[in-house]
């Protein structure tokens, strides 16, 4: 009865010894906080996709904070650059549900002026001569930067 009690304590002991090792801190960089913004095409509905999206983002590594707003097909992202990268938030969100579902692409915040009804008439008139506007390859018209016409001047400030 003895030796197992002093049997016992051995093992005791040796499991406290070695659960209590002393662990060495990771050697981690420092935070180096970025925002970037995704334009999310893919998306059918707010539960199961933008809040999935925003679920496997969150648990990411390197992701500090995720939103995804199924209205705008936009997911904010802030991330720590030193543990991840654009490229690689975008393949992650490219890969979600098995990779095909959603793409991903970096938003850009450039707005282009797209010619109203009126300004289109007169444009149009313009565009053989190149003064105004140049028609884009989906067919609708935009003011070029050094337009002078008054429909395109608030576009080009």
């Amino acid at each position: 009865m003895k030796i197992k009690h002093i049997f016992l304590s051995i093992i005791i002991a040796c499991f406290v010894i070695i659960g209590c090792k002393k662990e060495t801190p990771k050697n981690t960089a420092p935070v180096k906080k970025e925002n970037v913004s995704l334009a999310i095409s893919g998306m059918t509905c707010e539960i199961g996709c933008a809040k999935t999206i925003a679920s496997k983002l969150s648990k990411k590594e390197g992701v500090l904070d995720a939103k995804v707003v199924f209205k705008d097909s936009i997911a904010t992202i802030q991330y720590n650059a030193n543990a991840i990268s654009k490229k690689e938030l975008i393949a992650f969100v490219d890969g979600i549900a098995g990779g095909g579902l959603y793409k991903a692409s970096i938003k850009t915040n450039e707005k282009k002026h797209t010619c109203t009804d009126n300004c289109k008439e007169n444009c149009e008139l313009h565009t053989a001569k190149k003064e105004c506007c140049t028609k884009k390859d989906d067919g609708k018209m935009s003011c070029l930067k050094n337009c002078k016409m008054a429909c395109c001047a608030d576009k080009n400030l």
